[in-house]
């Protein structure tokens, strides 16, 4: 079971996704608002949080769901504050009941990954791409649209064109053709 806990949340905040099961784990902590209460209400155990990147509408909760679950922080890079272990490129990680793997994908951020169930068919995108081909920003520090397009195009690669779910950092998710919406952030990078 995935439930974005930012729904309905406004102000400065990134989507924070709870995955139940075998291991339940955050996707991203958000900022700005009661995420633990968001947790709380759904879950009394949390095993981990996953981490795509560290900028502050990510992580700014990170501290608040550390002090009341005691769980490890997992990134791709632990010399960053607040990652307590790193999940390198191509490292697999349990989300829920499946087995994902950890793609690097700088362009937005040097230490941006994308998290890839080939079972269930999810990608979770981060900030690489959204919905009707929107993609990250490369305006800020780390930011590099060349990188980006590479990271876009290694997704397209490893992604099976059949993706049921994808999920991503900012806006609503994508069940409707998800692949589609990767293809069209690809195109509109290259612009």
């Amino acid at each position: 079971m995935i439930d974005n806990l930012a729904t309905g949340v406004e102000g400065f905040t990134s989507n924070t996704f709870l995955v139940q099961g075998d291991r339940t784990v955050l996707i991203d902590a958000g900022n700005g608002f009661d995420v633990v209460d968001a947790i709380s209400a759904h879950t009394d155990d949390l095993d981990a949080v996953v981490l795509t990147h560290t900028h502050p509408d990510h992580v700014g909760n990170l501290a608040a769901v550390t002090d009341a679950f005691d769980v490890d922080v997992w990134g791709f890079d632990p010399t960053v504050e607040g990652v307590d272990r790193e999940l390198a490129d191509e490292a697999t990680v349990t989300l829920g009941d499946h087995e994902y793997t950890a793609l690097h994908t700088p362009g937005h951020k040097n230490d941006h990954i994308c998290l890839y169930g080939a079972d269930p068919g999810i990608l979770f995108a981060g900030d690489l791409v959204f919905e009707n081909g929107g993609f990250g920003r490369t305006d800020l520090e780390e930011g590099d649209r060349d990188l980006l397009i590479e990271s876009i195009d290694r997704v397209l690669d490893v992604v099976s064109a059949d993706l049921g779910q994808l999920h991503v950092g900012h806006g609503p998710s994508v069940t409707t053709d998800p692949y589609e919406s990767i293809k069209l952030a690809y195109r509109a990078a290259r612009m």
